[in-house]
């Protein structure tokens, strides 16, 4: 049966989970800087992995954030999506370029896949406007991959990557990079997309997309059958899970006006934001939304959260594409914060 759920909970309620702001955690060695921060993730010894922008690459920190070291930094077109499997190895996507890599943690290049900067053929225009008028161009589903977005690693080894601004579906990869199924279309019905952006999956095999321009995480089978969409949500840019089935996603900064495909324009601007959910979908904790964007380059506030991890302390990370969605318009400036801790506290 399709259910959705919808937190009936106004923002100021008290949450089952809480959070601190870790001020200054990253150490990062003079001289480095990533313009925009587009993925982060976490392997099994609470390593975090920051895939940069600007000087290209992955950068590696302790869990008390001190730099280990940098690689990759010839791999890309575009950086977009870094996932850490169980065995730590490091999946890049590349969404300009059309590509994923499998690398060991120390950078070595495993296994390609995608067909390196030829996009599949969708009727995408990247030349029509904001994001949503985009979107809107896409004619046609087709094969991997035009503009993929991220990656998650199912527990059986399978991929299953989010393809993602210039196409609407979901491919299933064997753990060699054999292609095995797809689904998806454009629209906001069940099981359609509109930019599937985010992806994890659950040990139980439950695929989880964020569906980014209708406002939504939607669940489906292994197999790709819908299950269930979560409504309650502000565009969702990334889903991860922790060790107890808890769904972490984050959520981008909406402008006044900026239309949603699944619920129109939005009345006014809010900031961006992260939320926690049970494996039922009950909102457990939520950071951001503030409906004004007065000093939104402080540490501690969310200007654009483009990822998400968790540690196995319950600890969050939060990857933000700050100069991409501001830096150009000169709010909040370039200098604005592109990685932030958030500590468990109980």
């Amino acid at each position: 049966m399709t259910t959705a759920h919808q937190s009936a909970a106004p923002r100021d309620t008290a949450q089952e989970l809480h959070y601190e702001h870790v001020p200054g955690w990253e150490q990062m060695p003079a001289g480095m800087a990533h313009l925009d921060a587009p993925g982060v993730a976490v392997d099994s010894q609470d390593r975090v992995y920051v895939l940069g922008r600007r000087q290209h690459g992955v950068l590696v920190y302790e869990p008390d954030g001190r730099f280990i070291r940098r690689w990759g930094d010839d791999f890309f077109t575009n950086p977009h999506g870094i996932t850490i499997g169980p065995d730590d190895s490091v999946y890049l996507v590349d969404n300009v370029g059309h590509t994923v890599f499998k690398c060991s943690p120390e950078g070595e290049r495993l296994l390609t896949i995608g067909p390196a900067g030829v996009p599949s053929d969708t009727g995408y225009d990247t030349n029509a406007g904001d994001i949503v008028a985009r979107t809107a161009t896409i004619r046609r589903v087709a094969g991997p991959f035009n503009s993929p977005t991220t990656l998650a690693v199912a527990p059986d080894g399978d991929l299953y990557i989010a393809d993602g601004y210039g196409n609407a579906r979901v491919h299933c990869f064997s753990a060699d990079g054999t292609h095995k199924t797809s689904w998806g279309e454009p629209g906001s019905a069940p099981g359609q997309f509109m930019l599937p952006h985010g992806i994890a999956v659950a040990p139980d095999g439950r695929v989880y997309v964020a569906d980014r321009e209708n406002d939504r995480v939607q669940v489906f089978s292994a197999d790709g059958q819908f299950l269930d969409q979560w409504l309650d949500l502000q565009r969702p840019t990334q889903v991860r899970l922790d060790r107890d089935g808890r769904v972490y996603v984050s959520e981008l900064w909406k402008r006044e006006g900026l239309r949603s495909f699944r619920t129109g324009p939005a009345a006014h601007d809010r900031e961006g934001r992260f939320s926690v959910f049970s494996p039922d979908g009950r909102l457990l904790a939520r950071w951001g939304g503030r409906d004004t964007l007065d000093g939104i380059h402080s540490p501690g506030r969310l200007a654009s959260p483009h990822d998400i991890a968790v540690d196995s302390h319950g600890d969050i990370y939060v990857a933000e594409v700050t100069y991409a969605d501001w830096g150009m318009t000169g709010e909040p400036g370039s200098e604005c914060h592109t990685l932030q801790k958030f500590a468990r506290t109980y």
